[in-house]
């Protein structure tokens, strides 16, 4: 059998991300030097990730890098990554992340800035080590922007190369026509969002309406509040900082979770880009009706939260941006909340931000496209032979594109309630059920949680909860789950098709 993918250069490429991953973790290292904190676990990672680059870049080949190569890359890229970025972990040797499948599922759910943790005891940590927890969920946000703008868009992934109709990405192509030139576009704006969250968090520690927010947890929840990542040095997430803090903090996510390229565009002062753009519209309309609903169920008499209404406010937005932006962060254990409440934050998982954004899930401007497909669909049955073309932003959309779409959705939904099985049925095997508190609407949500790459769940797996609690086996398919649900799934599954590899 002859393999038609140039292996070779998926490779190749591969090496290269990987020698160039000892470049952020000179950034722990260096914390580790000040706090006088072990060097072992980023030294060895270092030497690690440059051998294994150098080796892979030693694979050469004539070839350009064609639309199966890319598909290999960037799913070997983001594995190997994850893989090498749990090293650290296992080498520190303190707490549950020092087993290996911990350490893979720390250092996964952190890559695809899912947020989902298996910690216990956050104290027993170095700093160090609590840094590099936190930059790779920025290392991981930053990859998936360029991911998505510069390759997936390119590869019609579930209706990706949507996004070059809703924001005009095309002009961005004249002015960047390399994959590299745009990287250092997205690269400049996530890295300006994340100063600017710096100064902001780091001010308020300053002016004494935050005590607790020193610079250090200043970068630590600017890394992973842009990249709608959702770790936090704290075990009751931004719970342990004042409200203000939290309120800051919602912008950010909101802005982590909006189209980068229509930010380009907004900056340069191209505002009729945004009054035009129908997916925000969509985005920031689910995120202001989902809190609405959110507010008035914990209100009622029936559902009391024992809280003020500037408590309820802020926890019933904060909570519903924090998953529909998928960052995953909490400010309140809403494991005690009304069930009506708990599903419409279920309900909030399958959302997702904007394309060309950090966030994960299925999106917004896919949900968008169904609505309209399906609204068309109602009109075309009471009107058999009328022809009405679907438009975005008044941009027609292609069939093909509508199906893939309609494919990219029923596949992620069914996968959740695939992995949902799977999650029950381990659970009975391993005596999870036994330990109380579990039951299948928990093991649904971290279903949902892992897949979509949201974070925390429900149960056990809450905000203040750990993963922890599930069996070695579900762990380690959760750390494939949120691999296969980060890259956006199509880019995996095509690798496991003979015809991927023969035709």
């Amino acid at each position: 059998m002859r393999i038609r993918v140039d292996w070779r250069e998926s490779l190749n490429l591969t090496g290269t991300v990987l020698k160039y991953l000892a470049l952020p973790l000179c950034f722990p290292l260096a914390l580790a030097v000040y706090y006088r904190e072990p060097l072992v676990p980023f030294l060895v990672t270092i030497a690690l990730t440059l051998l294994v680059g150098v080796l892979f870049e030693q694979f050469e080949s004539d070839d350009d890098l064609g639309p199966r190569e890319a598909f290999l890359m960037v799913a070997l890229a983001w594995l190997l990554v994850a893989l090498v970025g749990a090293v650290p972990f296992v080498l520190a040797g303190r707490g549950t992340i020092a087993h290996p499948v911990n350490a893979a599922f720390e250092s996964m759910s952190g890559i695809t800035t899912t947020g989902a943790t298996v910690l216990r005891g956050f104290d027993i940590h170095a700093r160090s080590i609590m840094m590099w927890r936190q930059l790779i969920q920025w290392l991981g946000g930053l990859g998936i922007l360029i991911l998505v703008t510069a390759v997936l868009s390119r590869l019609s992934v579930g209706g990706a190369q949507l996004m070059e109709t809703e924001t005009q990405y095309e002009n961005v192509d004249k002015l960047t026509p390399r994959i590299r030139d745009t990287a250092r576009l997205i690269l400049k704006l996530y890295a300006g969002l994340t100063v600017a969250a710096i100064v902001v968090l780091y001010a308020l520690g300053l002016s004494g309406l935050a005590p607790n927010m020193d610079l250090y947890n200043a970068v630590a929840h600017a890394f992973t509040s842009v990249s709608t990542a959702g770790f936090s040095p704290e075990p009751l997430s931004v719970e342990a900082f004042a409200p203000i803090v939290q309120w800051a903090l919602i912008p950010f996510m909101f802005l982590g979770s909006t189209s980068f390229v229509l930010m380009y565009f907004v900056l340069r002062g191209d505002v009729d880009r945004l009054r035009e753009s129908e997916e925000f519209h969509f985005y920031l309309g689910t995120v202001l009706v989902f809190s609405g609903l959110v507010f008035t169920i914990l209100t009622l008499k029936e559902n009391p939260t024992g809280d003020g209404l500037h408590d309820t406010v802020r926890q019933s937005l904060f909570n519903v941006v924090s998953i529909i932006t998928t960052t995953g962060y909490a400010n309140a254990d809403f494991n005690q909340w009304s069930p009506f409440a708990k599903h419409l934050l279920l309900m909030c998982m399958f959302l997702g931000g904007m394309a060309g954004s950090t966030t994960c899930s299925i999106k917004s401007l896919r949900w968008l496209v169904i609505f309209k497909a399906f609204r068309r669909d109602l009109f075309t049955s009471v009107h058999p032979g009328a022809v009405r073309p679907l438009r975005l932003s008044d941009t027609p959309i292609d069939e093909e594109t509508i199906r893939d779409i309609y494919s990219y959705t029923l596949v992620a939904i069914v996968g959740v309630f695939l992995v949902t099985v799977v999650i029950v049925v381990d659970g009975a095997r391993s005596g999870l059920y036994d330990i109380g508190g579990f039951d299948e609407f928990d093991a649904l949500g971290a279903a949902a949680s892992t897949f979509l790459n949201i974070g925390p769940a429900f149960g056990p797996a809450g905000p203040y909860g750990t993963y922890d609690v599930f069996s070695m086996t579900t762990k380690t398919g959760m750390v494939l789950w949120m691999w296969i649900g980060r890259i956006e799934i199509i880019p995996v599954l095509v690798l496991l098709t003979p015809s991927f590899w023969r035709s």
